[in-house]
């Protein structure tokens, strides 16, 4: 079984640029579901919301997907996971996550025959996710977030032949791209940083107050970063500069000449 709350790589194909620092910010989450396999046709599950609990507040993501069967998605399969939902919210450790089904909607076909799914009573704020470690999310990068729904343990036969719905998810966590900050002197060299690679280059401005950049949503592999000050001051360049999925690769302070 894929032990999965994962935040696993998207392949981003488009750089992004910022210019926030690394102590405050917003990060923008995925919300994908996966199936650890069961013995049933189908589970359907008609989800409402994921609630992730940040410094002891709710942050509610809407499910965007209606009613889907989650057998049809599985690791290594052509259908690995399906979207639910997505949507920004502040950067810092992730204490709970919850998943929020609606009341109607869930059922299991067995044996080709269709019937409701229902679920416990008093489970209007959810079920809670099992996590390996908190989740810490990073400024302005971007996280895939994979529910992996245990199949064969969220279903409960009933004596009468019925079936209840107790959703058992794990969790991982894995950053999907990271980031390239730094500092650049003297303010007054009001430089453009470009991070550069191969045809692809994303810019941002260093802050005019304290010199300092940083620029998310890089897919790990090489750079290089060309500092492109206003007249009077030298370009610069630093070359093969390594960034990996979740860090901050920061450059120290880059001293431009004139």
């Amino acid at each position: 079984m894929y032990a999965g709350f994962a935040f696993s790589l998207m392949g981003l194909a488009i750089l992004s640029s910022c210019k926030k620092d690394n102590t405050a910010g917003t990060t923008k989450v995925q919300i994908r579901m996966t199936d650890a396999p069961g013995a049933f046709d189908q589970i359907n599950l008609s989800v409402k919301e994921i609630v992730l609990f940040s410094d002891g507040k709710p942050y509610k993501f809407t499910a965007q997907s209606s009613v889907f069967n989650i057998l049809d998605f599985r690791i290594g399969s052509s259908k690995p996971d399906i979207l639910v939902a997505s949507g920004d919210m502040p950067s810092g450790d992730i204490t709970e996550i919850r998943l929020v089904l609606n009341d109607n909607g869930n059922t299991i076909v067995v044996g080709g025959v269709s019937q409701p799914l229902t679920t416990p009573s008093g489970q209007s704020s959810g079920w809670k996710v099992k996590l390996t470690e908190n989740p810490s999310l990073v400024p302005d990068v971007t996280y895939s977030l994979l529910l992996d729904f245990d199949a064969a343990k969220s279903i409960v036969t009933t004596g009468n032949g019925k079936y209840l719905l107790k959703p058992v998810v794990r969790g991982i966590t894995i950053a999907t791209s990271g980031l390239i900050s730094g500092t650049v002197l003297p303010l007054g060299a009001h430089p453009e940083v470009l991070v550069i690679a191969g045809q692809d280059t994303v810019g941002t401005v260093a802050d005019a107050l304290t010199g300092k950049y940083t620029v998310g949503g890089l897919k790990a592999g090489t750079y290089s970063v060309k500092y492109a000050p206003v007249t009077g001051y030298r370009d610069s360049t630093v070359r093969n500069v390594n960034v990996s999925l979740g860090q901050n690769t920061n450059l120290g302070i880059i001293t431009l000449k004139q």
